[in-house]
């Protein structure tokens, strides 16, 4: 990995929970000509994390990650209480990689006592996610902007695996006009596919298994897509192949990559999926090249 420009050696992350010191070192450091770049988390990072990391520390010269499990994006009945959480082994995945913070703050100081403020967000965050899981964008998109504001950036970088959610926040800078850049970067997959995702620590050995039929659904929805299947029949397709392999499906849908909406030709569009495997639930998705591009499909990284 290169170093962030100017850096000279590898530094240790300083771990800050308060907001008012973070955000101070990096209006100076702003101040002094110097990019920073910021990787927002929940923590219990792998390697796609990571990648996120190297990105920023690439065209940064300085790094800051937040590692913050936020409560109001989980709905009643989610995995809030049993998220995986180990500071330690997060600050261990961190070692080595030139970020110069780590905003771990606390619950109460993100939403300090008589709290009363949420962010409500619609159009891209209606449809998929949005109607499985009904509070979780508002709890993304407010949580994001408190971090937005701690953490005052020039650039933030996000996982295509969620590729919803960078849409949301895409369209919360844009109509909030918040003075950040956003980069989504390719999802990070394990050698068999399946994208690299916290939750894949819940499966079972035969959950883990079963789970691959995501991207198998997202392989065979970029073939179909090649052939020049609708959306619907693409989705159809997407659908037979996960129920073959006994995944309960939320949604599989192939819609406009920017809008999410119907997809028209010839815009991108992009393949969406989230299935359950017990009590686990994943998502995963596939970027698809507009009808008058012959070129490979954007995002798929394996």
């Amino acid at each position: 990995m290169a170093l962030p420009r100017g850096a000279t050696k590898e530094i240790e992350p300083r771990v800050i929970a308060d907001p008012e010191v973070v955000r101070g070192e990096i209006l100076a450091a702003r101040q002094a000509g110097r990019r920073v770049g910021f990787v927002p988390t929940m923590g219990s990072l792998h390697a796609g994390h990571v990648s996120l990391v190297d990105r920023a520390a690439d065209a940064c010269d300085e790094v800051a990650v937040s590692i913050f499990v936020n409560p109001t994006q989980f709905g009643p009945g989610e995995d809030f209480e049993r998220y995986p959480r180990d500071l330690t082994a997060d600050l261990a995945m961190l070692a080595g990689q030139n970020v110069r913070w780590v905003y771990a703050p606390a619950a109460e100081t993100i939403y300090p006592l008589g709290h009363a403020t949420r962010i409500v967000v619609d159009g891209p965050a209606r449809r998929f996610e949005g109607e499985a899981r009904r509070s979780h964008f508002s709890g993304v998109a407010t949580v994001v902007c408190r971090l937005f504001h701690d953490v005052p950036a020039d650039v933030a970088y996000f996982g295509a695996k969620d590729w919803q959610q960078t849409i949301v926040v895409k369209r919360l800078v844009a109509d909030l006009g918040l003075p950040i850049e956003i980069i989504v970067c390719p999802t990070v997959r394990e050698p068999d596919g399946l994208a690299m995702s916290s939750r894949n620590v819940y499966l079972t050995v035969a959950e883990r298994q079963q789970a691959v039929g995501l991207s198998e659904s997202l392989r065979l929805a970029e073939v179909l897509w090649e052939d020049g299947l609708s959306p619907e029949e693409v989705a159809n397709d997407m659908k037979k192949h996960l129920r073959s392999r006994g995944i309960a499906v939320d949604y599989a849908a192939v819609v406009d990559a920017e809008t999410l909406g119907p997809a028209v030709d010839p815009a991108p569009a992009v393949a969406l999926v989230a299935g359950r495997f017990g009590t686990t639930r994943l998502i995963d998705n596939c970027l698809l090249p507009g009808r008058d591009d012959q070129g490979p499909s954007i995002g798929w990284d394996l």
